[in-house]
């Protein structure tokens, strides 16, 4: 097996960071085989890959293992993946984390993730907090569909609905988090191949002259007491004074373990 290991590595060493190549050849090893890593390592004998082949030439063309194989594992959930789903990133845990530090897990909140794709925010929300009631919303059947699917496999039952959210307006709730389109067209330059070519432009992409435009209209409902958001590190003081002109208080900007802005939060009175 690690015969297979170093062949893995070899044939994608100049498409991938060195820090990145043993950790991919790994997860090909224990999707395609079942075979975990402490096998590998305790040196289980070769297995044939026969998709070995096809994997690489994907993997080479900067396609996500993440789509070839549907799936990821995300704050301990495995979450199923398609074109119409962004891969959830490490900074959207800590979006989540931040909610569940700040409420009381016993209070029946409302709380509406809008913009929910995969389900990642609202599923682990709810996994974590049983009695919250959570809403996903998002303008994308398919996405709704795979997040319903995510629910239903990670044992969490939580209502999903299309919205349009720059035409519609929900109900009055407690708590509204989104990680909304934040990227701007100018921005694709300097983009990884695997997200721009891959990943959904209707969830990653706003207009060059509108960067808030979600964030904006979202916070201008005023529907729910309290709201997070995850944003574009360029426009954490614009999300901010947005808010506040808006009527929010204790407004609040958070950075990730990058140290970059990337997360705001607001309350207002109903």
């Amino acid at each position: 097996m690690k015969q297979t290991i170093d062949y893995i590595i070899q044939e994608l060493s100049d498409f991938y960071p060195t820090e990145e190549l043993r950790e991919l050849a790994y997860w090909i090893v224990e999707e395609t085989t079942g075979i975990t890593r402490s096998q590998i390592l305790m040196g289980h004998s070769a297995i044939d890959i026969p998709e070995l082949n096809d994997i690489l030439f994907r993997l080479k063309n900067h396609e996500p293992i993440q789509y070839i194989f549907g799936h990821t594992q995300w704050m301990g959930l495995d979450l199923r993946l398609n074109h119409a789903t962004l891969i959830p990133r490490p900074e959207t845990a800590e979006l989540v984390e931040w909610i569940l530090l700040s409420h009381d897990h016993n209070t029946p909140l409302r709380i509406m993730d809008i913009g929910t794709g995969s389900g990642c925010i609202a599923i682990a929300l709810k996994k974590h907090c049983p009695k919250w009631q959570l809403q996903g919303v998002d303008i994308c059947e398919e996405a709704l569909e795979k997040a319903h699917q995510n629910a239903i496999n990670n044992g969490v039952d939580i209502l999903w609905k299309k919205m349009n959210i720059l035409a519609e307006t929900p109900e009055f709730i407690d708590i509204i988090v989104s990680n909304p389109p934040y990227i701007c067209h100018r921005e694709k330059a300097d983009m990884d191949t695997r997200v721009l070519d891959y990943e959904p432009h209707t969830a990653l992409f706003v207009p060059d002259n509108d960067p808030l435009l979600f964030y904006r209209r979202i916070a201008s409902m005023k529907s729910a007491k309290i709201i997070y958001f995850e944003i574009n590190e360029a426009y954490g003081n614009e999300v901010c004074k947005m808010m506040k002109d808006l009527g929010y208080t204790d407004v609040q900007l958070k950075h990730d373990i990058y140290g970059k802005a990337r997360m705001v939060y607001g309350r207002i009175e109903a």
